[in-house]
């Protein structure tokens, strides 16, 4: 594989791919009772053990 044909496929495939991992993280994040884990989340540093 030579410079250009990965160059070509990072162009196209790869920047469809980095939009489709980013929308899917999005959705992840704010999809309904992701509230409760991420407040439980944040309190991880405050627990004292």
């Amino acid at each position: 594989m030579d410079y250009q044909t990965m160059r070509t496929f990072a162009d196209s495939w790869g920047l469809l791919f980095m939009v489709i991992v980013f929308v899917g993280v999005v959705a992840y994040t704010f999809r309904p009772g992701s509230k409760k884990e991420a407040d439980k989340i944040a309190r991880i540093p405050l627990d004292e053990d």
